[in-house]
């Protein structure tokens, strides 16, 4: 059994296994989505096509069994462990390819509040939240990447809100910050199974999480240089949104119903600004619903893995 190396290819193969709920067109950004994709939580992705007045089609619930996460990296569900503590000792280098297909279209002045079916999933939720979604940074001194997942609010057509915990990402801006320097990002939605997963890996700084996704599948991972920085990016991505953490500005962010359901509080946070969007043809829009089985699993995993090896040593 081999991996899945795109979201594409996975959202298929759910499609054939019966395990895809097709929604009729027209439903609403607000609350539809998380209601319906809680309602279909563990037995079945979702998919929601022309959603409100916008474009493009949203898809959640993509990796919402352990079965389902084996199976996508082409294991059996007992090996998944041990393939994920493999891939975080033994990560390998990726490839960059010239020509990307998450660089199909590029969007240089874009609205984010108008371009993208970006849902709100909750009802006391600060607006649109991006969820589902890779934040790639680069420590400027070494030239290495980090792969983190951070809630991001859309804070207009150009800005969005930060949580950045005091994990790698955090690291990185403020040796940026300090120098009174912004720090580039890349946000990249809907990515593979297997750089999903490894976003969540506990991994040393300086570890690039795009070569332990490599690992996972057992290839080096194809990557694309961004359009307006030295970060890169996974090459079949569906959307890459490139920017940059604003160095000492904060904004308001939150509340938003997080993953133990409940809501995190409202506070100053940091701020990225939006440069250019990067798009396949026709980009599919991967959303999680915070606290659903797809959300608990991608950081229950890793976690899960990190605390087998500490038992083992």
């Amino acid at each position: 059994m081999s991996a899945f190396l795109d979201l594409r290819s996975w959202l298929a193969h759910l499609e054939g296994k019966d395990r895809l709920a097709i929604m009729k067109p027209g439903r609403q950004l607000e609350f539809e989505i998380a209601g319906v994709a809680n309602r279909w939580d563990g037995q079945k992705a979702t998919m929601f096509p022309k959603l409100g007045n916008r474009d493009g089609i949203a898809v959640s619930g993509l990796l919402s069994q352990r079965s389902w996460m084996a199976e996508a990296l082409g294991v059996a569900e007992d090996e998944l462990l041990g393939r994920f503590q493999e891939a975080v000792a033994k990560p390998l280098p990726w490839a960059e390819v010239a020509a990307a297909p998450c660089q199909q279209i590029v969007h240089d002045d874009p609205d984010l509040t108008a371009m993208l079916p970006i849902p709100t999933h909750n009802e006391h939720d600060n607006g649109a939240y991006i969820t589902a979604r890779l934040v790639i940074t680069r420590n400027q001194k070494t030239g290495r990447q980090n792969v983190a997942i951070h809630r991001l609010q859309v804070q207009g057509p150009k800005q969005l809100g930060a949580l950045l915990l005091p994990r790698h990402t955090l690291s990185y801006q403020q040796m940026a910050e300090s120098e009174n320097q912004d720090l580039d990002v890349a946000i990249v939605i809907g990515s593979s199974p297997a750089a999903l997963l490894a976003s969540q890996a506990i991994a040393p700084l300086d570890q690039d999480e795009l070569e332990i996704a490599g690992a996972l599948t057992g290839a080096p991972l194809e990557v694309a240089k961004c359009i307006g920085s030295e970060l890169r990016v996974p090459a079949t991505s569906e959307i890459v949104i490139e920017g940059r953490f604003i160095a000492n500005k904060r904004e308001l962010e939150g509340p938003f119903g997080e993953f133990p359901q409940y809501y995190a509080e409202r506070a100053k946070r940091h701020v990225v600004e939006i440069d250019r969007v990067t798009t396949r043809r026709g980009p599919l829009y991967h959303t999680i619903v915070g606290g659903s089985r797809e959300h608990l699993l991608l950081g229950g995993i890793p976690r899960e893995a990190t605390i087998l090896s500490t038992l083992q040593h």
